[in-house]
């Protein structure tokens, strides 16, 4: 089976080897040039896991994405969602059989803000693509590439598909789970980056333990209270893709949106960071994304509501969060 892994950043790279370590055909495609020399030649990818980390030297990688998906029985999505649609577009292009796409963004398209598995329905044809899979869960590649003991879910609204991915990823260090809860999955990875970066903007302020756990508890609230509005289980905010990612993104100094946070807090404004920023933090238009479905479908997000006001109205932290104290008290769970 030949696999094309589409992205040689972190995650991209770090799920490639997991496919080599369970010996499959694997083929990573990159645009940087130095980034793919560096991966078939000195067998490592320095520019985002330096010198002390050694790929397989079965693991491969190419310039040419003609090349990559020649011949692909599965195509493995690791990019940014805002080169979604573009890359999507390119590759459909080129495909002569149908091929199974294994999407592991967390956030929405950037044009019409739908999950990543509507997009790839929609810009690839059903004749070019088998049963939509995602993989998704509370994992950091910067860990994952270390062979450290991971759990994430193969989410598709066709189960046999999704098991058919777990059991292609699953190892002695990297276990996939089977779920078939697409909606209530994606929105819950999505959503919590922009939890996430409420976490690090806490800690970037000095506030302690108290502060984090109500933040993550009220959080999680408020994605079961999305993800159910839209279709989403329940029982899936109690898992890898709702409390998993939660805790992971929240705590970790590995996630980009608890660092956004973080600095966001330690300048007491968004400006500076926005001003800054040079890396992909999908939380930040997750924000927007999530406030304006709220506003349209009557949904109450005070948290998400509160980000907004930090992140698109340029409010200070400091003066936003007390008044979310200043609430009526409610029984919880109502």
């Amino acid at each position: 089976m030949k696999i094309a892994v589409i992205g040689s950043g972190t995650w991209g790279t770090a799920l490639a080897q997991v496919l080599v370590d369970n010996k499959q055909d694997v083929i990573i495609y990159g645009r940087s040039v130095d980034q793919v020399n560096d991966i078939n030649i000195n067998h490592k990818n320095s520019f985002f896991f330096g010198e002390d980390v050694t790929l397989p030297t079965e693991l491969k990688a190419t310039n040419s994405l003609d090349e990559a998906v020649k011949d692909a029985d599965v195509i493995l999505i690791a990019i940014p969602t805002a080169a979604y649609r573009e890359v999507l577009s390119n590759i459909a292009n080129k495909l002569t059989k149908k091929v199974l796409f294994i999407n592991t963004a967390k956030g929405f398209d950037t044009e019409k803000n739908i999950r990543i598995s509507e997009l790839i329905r929609e810009v690839v044809r059903e004749d070019k693509r088998l049963p939509i899979v995602s993989l998704i869960g509370p994992s950091h590649a910067e860990e994952v590439i270390k062979r450290d003991l991971t759990c994430v879910c193969s989410v598709s609204q066709d189960l046999d598909y999704s098991m058919q991915v777990a059991e292609l990823f699953s190892n002695d260090y990297f276990r996939v789970y089977g779920n078939s809860d697409e909606i209530g999955s994606e929105l819950g990875v999505a959503m919590k980056n922009a939890i996430a970066i409420a976490s690090g903007i806490l800690e970037g302020l000095k506030y302690g333990d108290n502060s984090r756990a109500a933040l993550c508890t009220r959080g999680l609230a408020e994605i079961v209270r999305f993800g159910a509005h839209f279709g989403g289980k329940k029982d899936t905010y109690l898992g890898l893709t709702g409390l998993g990612d939660l805790i992971v993104t929240c705590y970790s100094f590995h996630s980009r949106n608890f660092m956004a946070g973080l600095q966001i807090g330690k300048d007491d404004g968004v400006e500076n960071f926005l001003k800054n920023n040079k890396k992909t933090v999908e939380g930040i238009r997750t924000i927007k994304v999530i406030h304006d479905l709220a506003e349209q479908e009557y949904i109450e997000l005070p948290i998400i509501n509160a980000l907004y006001e930090v992140v698109y109205r340029y409010k200070k932290p400091s003066e936003v969060i007390p008044t979310l104290f200043k609430r009526s008290i409610k029984v919880e769970g109502k």
